[in-house]
């Protein structure tokens, strides 16, 4: 094989492409190469955290939840606690307000029972006194048998 003047240029002009390509265009592919697998990495980090803030924000927004039902919870069985409370209290007044009317109801039943014994005790003494005129035929004097119409009042 003959080595001539065409192949030797071929060889120079393909290292000299080699030498401009290494000098110049390959360094800026490399550089943009390693920015794009930058970004790419950095993008895959910040995917990564994101899902680590979601499953954190759940976690939380679980926790936040599970505790607002709770107070909550407590909250009803306290108030369900103060009506029952309200409701015996209620319940207690009102039983010592009955009772209160029952024994008014009762000592003004006793008194209207005792002026109706003393009317009925005053009307029977009249009545007695009545029939013991028409009886006797004649009229009792009041100062003499005084004694007589108290005990006869005092037995009824």
């Amino acid at each position: 094989m003959e080595l001539n003047a065409s192949l030797i240029g071929q060889a120079i002009t393909f290292a000299l492409l080699v030498w401009f390509t290494m000098k110049f265009v390959w360094p800026p592919l490399t550089r943009m190469m390693d920015e794009r697998a930058a970004r790419i990495a950095d993008g895959l980090a910040a995917a990564d955290r994101a899902k680590q803030d979601l499953a954190n924000a759940e976690r939380a927004s679980a926790d936040r939840l599970r505790e607002a039902k709770q107070q909550a919870s407590e909250l009803i069985a306290q108030a369900e606690k103060r009506a029952a409370q309200i409701v015996d209290e209620a319940k207690d007044q009102a039983k010592v307000e009955g009772e209160r009317l029952i024994k008014g109801a009762q000592a003004e039943v006793g008194q209207q029972v005792q002026q109706a014994k003393e009317a009925l005790r005053q009307q029977v003494a009249t009545l007695a006194l009545a029939g013991a005129e028409k009886i006797l035929k004649q009229e009792i004097d009041a100062a003499k048998h005084a004694d007589l119409l108290a005990s006869i009042q005092a037995e009824l």
